[in-house]
């Protein structure tokens, strides 16, 4: 007759047992803000709440780019561009996109007519 011997098995406390500082730290994810009001509870600054609107409203192209340049800073830049998607806006610099005719637009064409030929750079 043999005796099988068989290790210890090391007690594990369940998972609801162990200690808040026992555990891995909650993942820390980038606050989602759902509007306006919430982030400037917080103190947050809003780009188009603190330069003047016509900036979001420019006809040339560099103002556009200027314009969307300061909503890449924005802590609503998402919540800003589902809602002009939804209300299809008509124009301007919304969550960071162009809209022309209430749709996106990559960039903002300059007046007049395209050229003929290229221009060197």
């Amino acid at each position: 007759m043999s005796t099988v011997i068989t290790p210890p098995t090391p007690s594990v406390p369940p998972t609801d047992q162990i200690k808040a500082d026992q555990a891995d730290p909650p993942e820390v994810l980038p606050m989602q803000f759902t509007s306006i009001d919430q982030a400037e509870e917080l103190g947050l600054p809003i780009p188009c709440r603190a330069f003047d609107p016509e900036v979001f409203f420019a006809e040339t192209p560099a103002d556009v780019e200027y314009a969307k340049s300061l909503c890449g800073t924005c802590p609503v830049k998402d919540v800003c561009l589902t809602g002009a998607l939804e209300r299809r806006e008509p124009w301007g610099v919304w969550g960071g996109e162009l809209f022309v005719q209430g749709v996106v637009v990559a960039r903002k064409r300059p007046r007049g007519r395209p050229r003929k030929t290229e221009v060197a750079a």
